[in-house]
């Protein structure tokens, strides 16, 4: 999916934090919160497109979504993760 190398440079362009690649449970509840529409991004849209992937911002505030294997790294296309983690 996504390369080590690339992980490995990209940052949360909004605080410049780590990103970590989100897990397949966390993948699954936010598919799951966008299949019953719930899951609104930073822009105040709600999501209609499930995700394959996710990086995480360091404090696990927000997620960007990875679609057709391309990290989206926008700060107006990020997941809020309140309620999603543990």
């Amino acid at each position: 999916m996504i390369s080590p190398e690339l992980l490995e440079i990209l940052v949360c362009p909004e605080d410049h934090s780590p990103v970590t690649l989100a897990d397949a449970t966390l993948v699954g509840k936010v598919n799951e919160a966008i299949a019953v529409g719930n899951m609104v991004n930073r822009a105040g849209e709600t999501v209609i497109e499930p995700v394959e992937g996710g990086l995480v911002r360091g404090d696990r505030a927000w997620m960007y979504p990875v679609r057709d294997g391309i990290p989206v790294m926008l700060v107006d296309e990020a997941f809020p993760l309140k309620g999603l983690l543990p």
